[in-house]
């Protein structure tokens, strides 16, 4: 059987998404893996999955795969991907709409410029929420924890935007050891169900630099939940930096902008959603190769 889909970016966080709504479609691990293998499926960072919602009041079900087969609570970019695809595909008229995700209900919105806007909710910095087994260095929300990362001690700012997020500060986001620092911090013990290591340049109080290596699809060119990690925790000092609301964060792949008041105040994110193309691909994928 034959599967129809939409490649989209948000900032070049890329997915591939599927109406479940009008199509049957099973996501076993082994076709989410085929799907994003970039080689001998589609190619994505993510997979994303549109449904109906059991819950009248609201308007869909939003289901994430990462590349390696496993389903994640979160996704800010595909949030935005998500409004992009239901109302190009005609599956609502709705300018906003609410989605239900397995971390809570959030509210994307198309703007009249084209972007999208999210209503990510409030951060999280219970570490049973998030979750995480470390103990802070400070007792503040926000603090810095330490961290044991092979030889070394790291420091980080440990917040929740709906999946878990390590954020670091660096002095140039080019130089930083995401590559040797990244799969440490995502697989560590004190991460039950791992965690995405976002590296932060702060430029000034009103934009900074990010990298992500997000768990489960190594560094994306965007991540939007890691962008609202960021800056919350850049605004509330981590460092010692002091970041303003709103923010402007520059990723690898486009710019995204980050609005949060404090405390309990929603968290709010705008930036582009792109269809890519169109297709269809076969539901079964193809052999295991050796």
């Amino acid at each position: 059987m034959k599967l129809k889909f939409s490649k989209m970016h948000g900032a070049g966080n890329d997915f591939v998404v599927f109406d479940g709504v009008r199509q049957q479609i099973a996501p076993t691990p082994e076709l989410v893996r085929f799907i994003a293998d970039r080689r001998f499926g589609v190619g994505c960072d993510q997979v994303l999955l549109v449904e109906k919602s059991c819950d009248a009041s609201v308007d869909f079900r939003y289901r994430i795969f990462n590349a390696d087969g496993g389903e994640v609570e979160q996704c800010g970019n595909g949030a935005r991907c998500f409004a992009r695809f239901v109302h190009e595909q005609g599956l609502t008229d709705k300018r906003e709409i609410r989605v239900e995700t397995l971390k809570g209900v959030i509210r994307p919105r198309i703007e009249d410029d084209g972007n999208v806007t999210v209503d990510m909710g409030a951060p999280v910095f219970d570490p049973e929420k998030i979750p995480f087994l470390g103990a802070p260095r400070a007792s503040t929300a926000g603090a810095v924890f330490r961290i044991d990362v092979g030889s070394e001690t790291v420091e980080a700012a440990v917040v929740s935007m709906g999946n878990p997020h390590a954020v670091f500060v660096v002095d140039d986001v080019d130089d930083a050891p995401v590559a040797r620092i990244g799969p440490l911090v995502e697989a560590h013990p004190l991460f039950p169900r791992r965690v995405n290591a976002g590296f932060m340049q702060v430029v000034d109080p009103h934009s900074i630099r990010l990298r992500v290596f997000e768990r489960g699809a190594g560094e994306t060119l965007s991540c939007g939940t890691g962008a609202c990690a960021a800056v919350v925790a850049g605004c509330l000092g981590v460092a010692d930096t002091r970041l303003e609301s709103p923010v402007r964060v520059e990723t690898r792949g486009g710019v995204l902008t980050i609005a949060w008041a404090g405390g309990d105040a929603s968290v709010f994110m705008t930036g582009p959603a792109v269809t890519v193309f169109t297709g269809e691909i076969e539901a079964c994928p193809p052999p295991r190769r050796a």
